[in-house]
């Protein structure tokens, strides 16, 4: 098999183009709008509409992927099935059996997820977090310590009344005769260890049929809540105790949810209460069961225990009766959140809690506590920051069911009874800030009249602050309520209070007042920074780069730099181009670049280099591109330290080029084509300043292709041949993402990328026909493959497949205003000479290289280059040229002699041959008479 001489199929473009099927699409082909009815005998798909209609039997629903138009519109196969999977749960979740406390729990969620409501679970993971302990722990309980005894114990199935009543006695004297044992100095880890054993166990006694059992030791965690020995962990330990009460409650109601099941006269299948059940349809038996824990409950001696067992209405005044402050207002907790989940209309018991809490408000003053924090070693503030999470729970409930109405009576109720800076705090943070705000001046004098009384007056500034950033008090009080609170934080001594408070407050003076209020405020800031730097920790126009200079720290002066600029790309949506914005944030990018440097770690150089990109494209001149080419000069000589800029850089000065095109409508002036020649000056400058090589070769390509769109054919022509130089540098492997990959792959595709390109490129008239194209193809002969790679074949028969294109009378596209090849030479018999010639060189060596593959190993590469060869003749050479019609049956025969083609795909090709045969191509069909297939022997 020897190379012969080549001759190109002649291509009517706009005839093929005709000649291809196609349709008018009507909707997005990605779009969910139809239901698929699977039947066995057919399928039919119609609308849901037409299915509803007509009757037709519906699967069941988690098959069915049903979208709403708006909903759904342009939604990706992937996001499908994410849609369906997200369907299947949903309908798995309402399969599923789930007890009324549950449905109501799921109800109520539901509406809070639609508000601020903050649920419990993650107030529960802050609280577990902040009260932390190093001191040792106690625990007391007698289900720890006897699981050898438990594991011995052999279980019983009871059936008469009898055996059950004995078997209940046997289980209360063996528990009474265990007593109870105290587990000192436990670290805060082992307590949490030893309370999660004894939910655990509580679980394993009730799967058991120990009910007696799971009650006690229900019991006893309850009068773990009575325990205040270490204070400071109290409000962890009840989020704790309290989960095991919720699994004993939970484990109860199952039961007597399931004992309420009915059977249908004829049917073995229990029917469950419906969800909003009434009295009446309960059973008797069910009735009498929880009848019974009642009296359980009732009978338990212990106030505590007994009061996180009973009922809502019940509890709310019973709780009056415990003497310690904080543990009756964590029972309080308790109630609220049980409430909202057992009765989510009910809010009176609500109110009551939080009033009854405003009476019994004076025993934080008491001398019990007094003496609890003296024997403790407590101060009053470190006492008083135990009580937020109750009371902040309390009055999120309240908040959440009542009015605004009851705001005004708990205020009016505060200002007679309790005017303390603790409840006060809690009442700011968890109301609805637009209820807040509108009684802003209330609250700043309410704040400034308060009892303190261990709790600092920073604490309620904050909040407020907080509150009236996210909803504006009235326009006439605005500037009041500044003054009335600054001139109080102003006299803050403590830095991390102040700090706190200008945190707070500052987006309120920039949302609602000018640059001077603004300058005050940080002015006064930097007035309260101390020579010692004390500030320093805690710091969150004109007066904005000197107070970016109090940061002498450079890790922290960057990680402030990084703050600015990530709030900038985020917030900032519209382009700027104000001088001040610009140059201070010039300055702050600037600071992060330079803190840069060769020990500097990559991801770190990859953030910087990500804000700093994000912040150049917030810049925009508008029309005035000569001034956006300026910036971009600046920016370069300022990060030229960060390739993710530079990069960012020339492709924005290729994106102003084409603008510049799209603005003159490809009619270049003298001056804009001036412009032009700057922009490409400044790519061709920068681009060498990048390490990675990739990134190179994309650049130079690219702006090779702006150069020739905006007709600056000399200066694309030598982006070219930068990119042709560049391309003998890649190397053999690069790493992606932490992982080592051969590189081929990329160039591969990058030189099919650049054989597209160089179809339009005309030819200097300097440097003769095909320069670039030659040029190319001697990089890739003297490059160092990889042994036993098929790029170099790949890249040598597209290149056939670009040269054949170039032998065509007119091109299948253009440039416009550029003369391509086919208009300069016209289909020149020299040109095309030198075409053909060069296409028998690059046959010559793809010959060579089938001959040298005689391994059984490289059989299987020889038959893919022949196949693809073989397809290549096929579209692309003249076949009723008989020397090339017998080139592609040797091809084909080679493909097929040692059966290591691919089956599949040498089956369509033959299909092919054969539908262009039928279709009046005489050639074809004459190829396809010799053609056979041969398998591995």
């Amino acid at each position: 098999m020897a190379a012969c001489e080549w001759v190109a199929r002649t291509r009517k473009y706009e005839r093929e183009k005709n000649v291809l099927p196609s349709e008018t699409a009507i909707d997005h082909p990605l779009k969910l709008g139809s239901v698929i009815n699977v039947d066995n005998s057919r399928k039919k798909s119609s609308t849901p509409s037409d299915s509803l209609s007509k009757g037709t039997p519906v699967a069941d629903p988690s098959s069915l992927i049903q979208a709403k138009p708006d909903a759904f519109d342009g939604l990706d196969p992937l996001s499908m099935f994410a849609a369906q999977e997200a369907s299947t749960k949903k309908t798995s979740s309402v399969s599923a059996p789930a007890s009324k406390k549950e449905q109501s729990s799921s109800v109520s969620n539901k509406e809070k997820s639609q508000s601020d409501f903050k649920p419990w679970l993650k107030k529960r993971v802050g609280i577990l977090a902040k009260y932390t302990t190093s001191q040792k722990l106690s625990i007391s309980t007698s289900f720890l310590s006897s699981s050898e005894k438990s594991e011995k114990m052999v279980i019983k199935q009871q059936t008469t009344v009898a055996d059950k009543v004995k078997h209940r006695l046997e289980q209360l004297d063996d528990f009474e005769e265990g007593s109870v044992k105290e587990m000192l100095n436990l670290s805060q880890q082992d307590y949490v260890k030893r309370i999660e054993e004894l939910n655990q166990a509580l679980i394993t006694a009730w799967e058991s049929d120990q009910r007696v059992k799971a009650l006690k030791i229900a019991i006893q965690c309850a009068k773990l809540l009575a325990d205040v020995s270490v204070i400071q962990f109290y409000p962890s330990k009840f989020v704790l105790v309290t989960d095991i009460l919720d699994t004993f409650g939970k484990l109860v109601y199952e039961r007597i949810f399931r004992k309420s099941s009915t059977f249908t006269p004829g049917s073995n299948i229990p029917t469950m209460l419906p969800e909003n059940f009434t009295p009446d349809q309960v059973p008797d038996s069910a009735k009498e069961t929880c009848r019974n824990w009642f009296y359980k409950i009732a009978s338990v001696r212990e106030l505590i225990p007994r009061e996180f067992s009973q009922a809502l209405v019940r509890l709310t005044k019973m709780i009056r009766g415990i003497g310690d402050p904080l543990v009756a207002v964590y029972a309080r907790t308790y109630i609220c959140r049980v409430g909202i989940l057992v009765a989510p209309d009910v809010c009176d018991h609500l109110i009551e809690n939080l009033f009854s809490f405003i009476v019994s408000y004076k025993q934080l003053q008491g001398d019990t506590v007094q003496n609890i924090l003296a024997e403790q070693r407590l101060e009053m503030h470190q006492y008083l920051q135990l009580y937020p999470p109750a009371l902040d729970w309390i009055l999120q409930c309240i908040a959440e069911k009542s009015p605004e109405s009851t705001l005004t009576d708990i205020l009016n109720r505060c200002q007679k009874e309790c005017n303390s800076a603790l409840l006060l705090n809690s009442i700011i943070t968890e109301f609805k800030p637009e209820y807040i705000a509108e009684r802003a001046l209330q609250f700043t004098e309410l704040i400034r009249n308060c009892e303190e009384a261990g709790f600092p007056k920073h604490h309620l500034y904050k909040s407020l602050g907080m509150n009236l950033s996210q909803c504006d008090p009235p326009e006439a009080q605005r500037l009041q309520i500044l003054s009335e609170v600054w001139k109080v934080v102003m006299k803050m001594k403590h830095p991390p209070d102040y700090i706190g408070c200008a945190e707070a407050w500052i987006e309120y003076v920039c949302k609602n007042f000018t640059k001077r209020e603004v300058n005050t405020l940080i002015g006064d800031v930097i007035k309260h920074l101390t020579p010692e730097r004390a500030f320093e920790q805690h710091y969150p126009q004109e007066k904005f780069l000197p107070f970016l200079d109090m940061f002498q720290k450079e890790s922290i002066r960057v990680d402030v730099c990084k703050l600015i600029v990530e709030a900038f790309v985020k917030y900032q949506e519209e382009p700027t181009n104000d001088p001040v914005v610009v140059n201070s944030l010039l300055y702050v990018c600037k600071t992060m670049h330079d803190s840069v440097n060769a020990l500097t770690l990559i991801d770190e150089r990859r953030v910087i280099g990500h804000l700093i990109t994000g912040f150049l494209r917030k810049i925009d001149f508008g029309r005035d591109f000569e001034r956006q080419l300026d910036s971009f000069v600046d920016a370069r000589s300022s990060f030229s330290s960060l390739e993710a800029v530079l990069v960012m850089l020339v492709q924005s000065v290729n994106l102003l080029a084409m603008k510049t095109r799209e603005v003159v409508k490809g009619n270049h002036t003298r001056k804009t084509a001036s412009f032009i020649r700057a922009c490409v000056a400044y790519c061709f400058i920068t681009i060498p300043s990048i390490d990675d090589v990739f990134s190179r070769l994309k650049l130079y390509l690219l702006s090779g292709q702006v150069a020739m769109a905006n007709q600056a054919l000399s200066q694309a022509d030598a982006f070219f041949r930068a990119a042709i130089s560049l391309v003998a540098e890649v190397p053999r492997t690069i790493e992606i993402d932490h992982k080592v990959k051969s590189s081929e792959p990329y160039l591969l595709a990058y030189m099919n990328s650049f054989f597209s390109t160089l179809l339009v490129v005309p030819d200097s008239p300097d440097q003769g026909a095909l320069h670039l194209v030659r040029g190319l193809l001697n990089v890739v002969q003297e490059y160092t493959w990889e042994i036993n790679s098929g790029a170099k074949m790949s890249i040598y028969l597209n290149a056939v497949c670009l040269l054949s294109a170039m032998s065509q009378e007119y091109f299948i596209y253009h440039v416009d205003k550029v003369d391509s090849n086919d208009r300069l030479y016209g289909c020149d018999k020299k040109f095309l000479a030198e075409i053909n010639r060069l296409v028998f060189t690059l046959m010559e060596a793809v010959f060579e290289h089938l001959k040298s593959l005689t391994s059984e190993e490289e059989l299987k590469k020889q038959a893919a280059i022949a196949i693809g060869f073989f397809n290549r003749l096929l579209c692309h050479a003249d076949l009723s040229q008989p020397q090339l019609a017998t080139l592609a049956l040797n091809l084909w025969n080679l493909a097929q002699k040692h059966g290591y083609g691919n089956t599949k795909y040498t089956m369509r090709t033959l299909e092919y041959v054969k539908q262009k045969g039928s279709s009046g191509h005489k050639e074809y069909a004459a190829i396809a008479q010799k053609m056979n297939l041969q398998t591995k022997i």
